[in-house]
Formats: C-alpha cells, structure tokens, sequence
C-alpha cells in the first residue's frame, strides 16, 4: 500500500490502515523530512527510491502486520536489503526525535499473550531385545491365543 493511495483516507480509515493518526503520521514526516535533508546535504545518502511517506508507510507496516522484508520491499518495488536500511533508519530517526515513543518488538510481542511449555522427554531408554542365541528356541510368534 502507497500512500498516493491512503492519503483521502478518513480519519478512522486511516488509523486502521497505518495503525497512526492523520496528525500523527505528518508529524513523522515532518521529522523524516528534516533529518533526510540534514543527512543528504552531507552526501551521505543517494538519492531515494522511495517518498519520505512511503518509507515511513512501510516502517508502519512492518510494526502493524509484521510481514517480512520481503514481502514489504515486493510491494514498494526495492530490494530487500533497502528496505531493511529503510525502515532501520526510519525507526533510528523517530527514536532520537523523542517526540514519538516506539515500543521495541518485543514489546509489541508480548501484547496479551501467554506462552505455554511443553516439556517432552526424549531421553533413549534400554528396551529387552532378544539375545543372539533365542532364536532356535523363539519363532517371533505368540503361542497363547486367548
């Protein structure tokens, strides 16, 4: 999903989208904004393939489904590889604004859900195996047939 498309989104249509507000989302990337143009006029960054929002988009997408890079980077258009710097940056970038707070994924893991141990026992143990000499007096099979 590209933001071309969500932006005439309502409000609560776009909070169920994104996961953020309308107001919220901006203000992202307003702080996205500035700090890609502090880091490119040090040339430390080509030119992006993707737009401030969608890269924001994507990192919101990322914490909102959980999807892998790949699947993401397919749906953008880049590889994989860019889209984990992408979105690595993105959350390095709102963290050290200290406007927004980012739960860690753990966190976000930990939501309501209780993990359940299931120990089993797989250690071998002996078994009575017939020994060598037994067989000219057992056949394998049972006399006793009640």
């Amino acid at each position: 999903m590209k933001y071309e498309y969500i932006k005439s989104y309502q409000n609560e249509r776009f909070r169920q989208a994104t996961g953020v507000r309308p107001e919220t989302f901006l203000a992202m990337t307003e702080v996205l904004k500035a700090a890609y143009a502090e880091r490119h006029k040090k040339h430390q960054w080509r030119n992006r393939k993707l737009a401030i929002e969608d890269m924001l988009l994507s990192m919101l997408e990322y914490y909102k489904e959980y999807s892998s890079y790949e699947c993401i980077a397919t749906n953008y258009g880049i590889s994989k590889q860019n889209m984990c710097k992408t979105i690595r940056w993105v959350e390095e970038v709102l963290i050290k604004s200290r406007l927004f707070s980012l739960p860690g994924k753990k966190a976000l893991s930990n939501i309501g859900s209780e993990i359940e141990v299931i120990l089993v026992d797989t250690t071998e143990t002996p078994i009575q195996r017939p020994r060598k000499g037994q067989k000219r007096y057992y056949s394998g099979k049972k006399n006793d047939t009640r």
